[in-house]
């Protein structure tokens, strides 16, 4: 019996697949999940299973109490160059913009502490911030700076690109990075910003950047929508 949902759930896989590279979906949404198991005359548990096959292939992507859509092309992200998001996004043809979720002075835990070289307990900014490109929610990112470097910034405009802001506020330029990229499960600060249910595939980016005096300056932490990115590097 497990045999034959499977195989019914690829078929309906294939079929969807078809008729979304046929363009019959040209508003970006799928039918209801109703609608597409009667369409289909299986049930509700077989049609998610097939539709989890093509979430899993990047084609389609789901938003909490928003339905099915069809998956735009993944943001292209090389580490190695120093371009902003929303430059990044631009020079792809692709509109980004930035929501501010919060922004204050906080104490360093010892992990955020470690990775700025300060103590445990030092006041460090945190600037949390929501990322969309083409209007979806894609990247929640909490920057943790040292404000020894950025006096007066959290009274800045926060939803422009730090790394502008950095320069001409501050003469501040990126002089290295280190990054840690790692796939996992989406934590609960981030996944309702990302209209995912918490515990969703995710992909945690760790940076820490130094100046171009190669003192470290500050660290982000991102969390991207796993179907949102891909990270192409080349040397």
């Amino acid at each position: 019996m497990e045999s034959i949902a499977l195989k019914t759930a690829d078929m309906i896989a294939e079929a969807l697949l078809a008729r979304i590279n046929a363009g019959e979906f040209n508003c970006g949404k799928l039918p209801g999940e109703r609608a597409l198991s009667e369409a289909f005359s299986t049930t509700r548990i077989t049609l998610r299973e097939a539709l989890g096959k093509l979430e899993a292939q990047g084609v389609i992507y789901r938003e909490l109490r928003r339905g099915w859509f069809i998956a735009p092309p993944r943001l292209i992200y090389n580490p190695l160059h120093h371009s902003h998001f929303h430059a990044m996004a631009a020079e792809q043809g692709r509109q980004a913009s930035t929501e501010v979720i919060s922004a204050e002075q906080v104490l360093a835990q010892s992990d955020i502490a470690a990775a700025l070289m300060l103590a445990e307990g030092d006041t460090v900014y945190c600037i949390r911030r929501l990322r969309r490109i083409d209007g979806r929610a894609v990247l929640y990112v909490e920057h943790y700076l040292n404000p020894r470097f950025f006096p007066g910034l959290l009274a800045e405009d926060l939803t422009r690109s730090l790394t502008d802001l950095y320069d001409q506020r501050y003469g501040i330029r990126y002089g290295g990075a280190r990054f840690t990229i790692l796939p996992g499960p989406l934590p609960n600060v981030a996944a309702p910003a990302l209209n995912v249910a918490p515990g969703s595939p995710g992909l945690r980016i760790t940076r820490i950047n130094r100046d171009q005096q190669k003192q470290v300056i500050d660290c982000d932490c991102e969390y991207w929508r796993y179907d949102a990115l891909c990270v192409d590097v080349e040397a």
